[in-house]
């Protein structure tokens, strides 16, 4: 089997490895960046006074903007839970409408009618009713 590239391979092999660098983890890494960059900012001057000055307003319109933020989303969440509590009241009170109306119903029957009626000495009719009829000329 001819490889025309098998022979740089071969090549690339033989070369001496190069020593391997050993990093620091990366917490520390980031850590000495983070402070190497504000020991800079602070102590060589790169913020003036007159920076600082010339950039308060847009500062505080920042904090501004971001307390507006933070203030929506709490009523946001409030206004969340409040519907979530008058949605449980609506149910419940749903609940409780079904079951007065079957205990309505359930009371207007006629042989409950009839047993409450009772005691009262009123009994119920086993004849129909008559119709009294009068007469024009009787009036």
């Amino acid at each position: 089997m001819n490889n025309q590239f098998r022979e740089e391979i071969e090549e690339e092999d033989e070369l001496p490895e190069e020593p391997l660098i050993k990093l620091k983890p990366k917490k520390e890494r980031d850590t000495e960046h983070t402070s190497l960059f504000f020991k800079k900012l602070f102590t060589e001057g790169a913020v003036s006074k007159e920076t600082a000055t010339a950039i308060m307003p847009f500062l505080i319109f920042l904090s501004l903007l971001t307390m507006l933020y933070i203030a929506n989303s709490h009523m946001a969440v409030k206004n969340i839970r409040d519907i979530d509590k008058l949605n449980k009241e609506v149910k419940e009170l749903s609940w409780e409408y079904k079951s007065l109306k079957a205990d309505l119903m359930f009371k207007s029957k006629l042989t409950e009618v009839a047993k409450k009626v009772d005691t009262l000495g009123i009994k119920e009719l086993i004849e129909p009713p008559k119709k009294i009829v009068i007469s024009s000329n009787e009036h």
